[in-house]
């Protein structure tokens, strides 16, 4: 057999029922049991046994291609694929929402199942990800994230090029301003203490209810709690955030001890569908709520305050912790802000 020859691998079955591929790659005879070798996660053994011969067939055929494309080299890794596998790995290491965290591990195994078999990723390949659902929803979340992280990989030198796919129009979901926010208030007191306090620092800090506000510890606040220092970590902007905390908040704030967290008492927070529940099962008691108030509209009724009481779009871009004006003026959408007068243009 001549260098840099290859027989196609073949399906074998040992007797204890167990699949592996027989092949002879220059002049070596080769049995895989699994693709872990070739970079692949793909285990017929694995399978119910009536699974596991289709599955083999699968990894020959992976296997094969493999090979082909790695220059008909079955010890050499592919260099891609180590670059890739660290790449995920660190990203993976970041502080992200479990959520999220599920999410980039779906789509950076589905990413690596075609650099295990192609050798590469094409954007043909990306755009077809997001193509695979019907529901504008579903499409535009899943676009999002597939292009953020084809994009950090890209940023960190991976060859692979972004997706152009565009957003499919789909209806805006609103979180209404409250109308009467001391009001709701009082009933959400009424109804739990810790929902309360979580739609109070939403209102009066503009934090973030799921992740800011749920994750907020006691070392987060000052001494004196006037104020809450988060560091980029703990942040959707990555940015070092300093908020001041007011005096109504301050109000029913009892510290606890510094490492634990403001509303389960432990070191441990409580899961990120804590709030949500909660607020679900207090619409569930007061129906004569508007579907469109959600935990994020005490979040947009505060910004609207902060904007009527300063009239300053920067102090609201830095209040709520935007990096970009343009995401702090989608909450002032529906609000009457004067028209321009005479008055108003500049003067010589």
């Amino acid at each position: 057999m001549p260098k840099n020859s290859l027989s196609y691998p073949k399906v074998c079955k040992r007797k204890d029922g167990k699949y592996y591929i027989d092949f002879k790659l220059n002049n070596k005879r080769y049995r895989l049991f699994s693709g872990r070798s070739m970079g692949s996660s793909l285990n017929p053994n694995s399978y119910p046994a009536k699974l596991r011969k289709s599955k083999a067939s699968i990894l020959a055929k992976d296997v094969y291609q493999v090979i082909v494309s790695n220059k008909y080299s079955i010890t050499k890794s592919i260099p891609s694929l180590e670059q890739f596998d660290l790449l995920i790995k660190n990203k993976l290491s970041e502080p992200l929402s479990d959520n999220y965290r599920k999410t980039l591990i779906r789509l950076s195994n589905c990413l690596r199942s075609e650099l295990c078999k192609k050798g590469a990723i094409s954007t043909l390949f990306i755009d077809s990800i997001p193509l695979r659902y019907d529901n504008n929803t579903s499409y535009n979340t899943t676009r999002r994230h597939i292009n953020v992280l084809v994009n950090y990989l890209h940023s960190k030198g991976f060859n692979i090029e972004p997706s152009k796919l565009k957003t499919r129009k789909q209806q805006e979901i609103l979180h209404s301003p409250i109308k009467n926010v001391k009001e709701l208030l009082l009933k959400v007191k009424a109804f739990n203490e810790n929902l309360y306090l979580c739609c109070l620092l939403t209102y009066g800090c503009l934090l973030r209810p799921h992740q800011e506000i749920r994750l907020l510890k006691w070392e987060d606040f000052s001494d004196d709690l006037s104020q809450i220092s988060l560091t980029g970590s703990k942040v959707k902007s990555r940015r070092n955030r300093i908020v001041p905390v007011p005096s109504y908040i301050r109000e029913n704030l009892i510290k606890g001890e510094s490492n634990h967290n403001i509303f389960s008492n432990h070191e441990k927070p409580y899961n990120n569908s804590y709030f949500s529940l909660i607020w679900r099962r207090f619409k569930r008691l007061n129906p004569d709520i508007q579907s469109s108030v959600t935990i994020y509209s005490f979040r947009h009724s505060g910004a609207i305050e902060i904007f009527k009481r300063t009239g300053s779009i920067t102090k609201l871009q830095k209040a709520m912790g935007h990096s970009s004006i343009n995401v702090s003026l989608t909450y002032l959408r529906g609000l009457e802000i004067p028209e321009l007068t005479e008055e108003d243009m500049p003067v010589v």
